[in-house]
């Protein structure tokens, strides 16, 4: 029952929110489609001014999963996240996840190839996948793009956050399915 309304939801939720932003850009009086090509424009000269810091920050993690590093973590840590409800096989999606949204999504396609997006760790993966955020990537290219040299309480603030979406994410998933 609650599969079928999340999948409904799930089927609709994008254009609905679509559209609404079209209606309400139209209810507004702004001319929708030229705000939309000024917004990509804009987007488009904020992604050249960030490739500098997203190779560096794509070296990192390579070096730091070719490494084996990140397979010793996981093995460290699995009979701690046993005991929580998190299988073993969705830590690597955990740690990687502030580091780089691109790798945590390599390693969601990698854990919905051996397990499935429909298994119990697929679904743990897709749900931690969007109850945290890519910290220490914002924090390297976005404040480096704009040059904030201080993040001052933004790390903890945002390690803090996707620990508490991390747990959250475990939580509502075993509940749910």
């Amino acid at each position: 029952m609650f599969e079928n309304i999340v999948n409904a939801i799930s089927l609709y939720a994008i254009p609905f929110i679509i559209v609404s932003i079209v209606l309400f850009g139209k209810f507004k009086k702004v001319n929708v489609y030229e705000t939309f090509t000024d917004g990509a424009r804009e987007g488009f000269n904020t992604a050249v001014s960030i490739i500098p810091f997203l190779v560096g920050m794509l070296v990192a993690i390579g070096v730091f999963r070719a490494s084996g590093a990140l397979d010793l973590i996981t093995n460290a840590l699995s009979p701690i996240t046993n005991k929580i409800g998190m299988p073993g096989e969705v830590l690597p999606m955990a740690l990687i996840r502030p580091l780089s949204g691109g790798g945590a999504s390599g390693v969601m396609n990698e854990l919905f190839a051996t397990y499935g997006p429909d298994s119990l760790i697929g679904r743990m993966a897709s749900v931690m996948n969007g109850s945290t955020e890519t910290t220490l990537y914002v924090l390297a290219v976005y404040f480096g793009a704009v040059g904030i040299k201080k993040s001052r309480h933004a790390l903890p603030a945002g390690l803090i956050a996707d620990v508490v979406g991390l747990i959250t994410a475990v939580i509502v998933t075993n509940m749910m399915f």
